[in-house]
């Protein structure tokens, strides 16, 4: 896997990096044991070094206790002085991390890997990565060929997605080359919808995304009102409703509709775990956006998974294209493999 994902070359660097908790930041049974899989990883790593030619180091950073809140500098600074990272963090880094690496000129490759478990070396790791590779980058055509997606839970809610004037992005397992990031385990494509800002209202006008996205939190179901792509409205009488409204007062960045994911690895499987659960289809996220190819900056990116087997599902997903046709990638919950076979 780590030769046929990341293929670390001979006089490269290799850095393994964790997050660790401090002050208010508790640790945990699986965070421990996930610190304890990255010093794993990198004596795998140290050995095959020894035999291909490339350097080893390991270092950590203090958490952030948000998911893609931005990283310290200094943990940034020292990523990109290394060809090939590999982040096993608590929380995800992946908007700090992405545009460090994505970027012209870039020598630096990367994975990300928040809660990331070791019992995924037995599911979504052991996936066919030459499926996974074929399937995102199906996807993201078709996506890169929509202008808008229909989307029914069951719940009953439906949401209307508005993609316009964005591009699509595949996840698809290959990290071989300078500037190349992925979130793994991997297997996924991804469009952030048209936000409506001002710069680009002129031409496209506002926002169509609006409708009602259901969120699940353990046994509160609470529905979050969108219009023209944002968070508007909060509907629910419960202690997670009125802490959620207080989170998106205090930040109404937040609150911005940011992606429309499709998982596709046929190995994943849904345990709660979002890392490996948005891999197994539908994840839609609020928050940040413009390291997708959005507008949106923000201080957090937050994805919620609708799959079969998750608390709430997207029971289907229709995406509208350009010419007036139709394709339901989304069927019961599930996605249409044989639309790429």
């Amino acid at each position: 896997m780590f030769n046929d994902v990341f293929a670390p070359k001979p006089g490269e660097k290799v850095l393994i990096l964790v997050d660790v908790p401090h002050n208010d930041i508790k640790d945990n049974e699986k965070w421990i044991d996930r610190r304890q899989m990255a010093k794993e990883w990198y004596e795998t790593f140290l050995e095959m070094g020894k035999e291909n030619g490339f350097t080893v180091s390991f270092d950590e950073y203090k958490a952030t206790g948000i998911h893609n809140f931005p990283i310290p500098q200094e943990a940034l600074d020292l990523a990109k002085q290394n060809d090939l990272v590999l982040a096993l963090t608590e929380y995800s880094g992946s908007s700090s991390f992405v545009p460090a690496f994505r970027y012209k000129g870039s020598k630096t490759r990367g994975a990300s890997m928040p809660i990331v478990e070791r019992r995924m070396e037995q599911t979504a790791f052991k996936a066919d990565y030459s499926k996974v590779k074929k399937y995102s980058y199906a996807i993201e055509k078709i996506l890169n060929n929509s202008i808008a997606a229909e989307v029914k839970f069951s719940t009953g809610d439906t949401l209307f997605i508005d993609l316009r004037n964005r591009v699509a992005l595949a996840d698809s397992g290959e990290c071989t080359q300078p500037g190349q990031f992925i979130n793994f385990p991997s297997g996924e494509s991804c469009k952030s919808p048209y936000e409506g800002v001002e710069d680009e209202k002129d031409e496209f006008g506002e926002s169509k995304t609006e409708g009602i996205l259901p969120v699940a939190y353990d046994d509160e179901i609470v529905k979050f009102v969108v219009k023209k792509n944002s968070i508007v409205e909060l509907i629910g009488n419960g202690r997670k409703a009125e802490e959620m409204r207080q989170f998106f007062k205090e930040n109404p960045s937040r609150a911005n509709i940011a992606e429309l994911g499709i998982g596709c690895n046929p190995n994943a499987v849904i345990t709660g775990n979002i890392l490996e659960d948005e891999k197994v289809g539908l994840h839609i996220a609020y928050g940040k956006s413009n390291h997708l190819g959005g507008k949106i900056d923000s201080d957090m990116h937050e994805d919620i998974c609708y799959s079969k087997g998750c608390p709430v599902e997207g029971t289907s997903v229709v995406l509208n294209h350009k010419d007036g046709s139709k394709t339901e990638i989304i069927q019961d919950a599930m996605l249409r493999y044989d639309l790429f076979e």
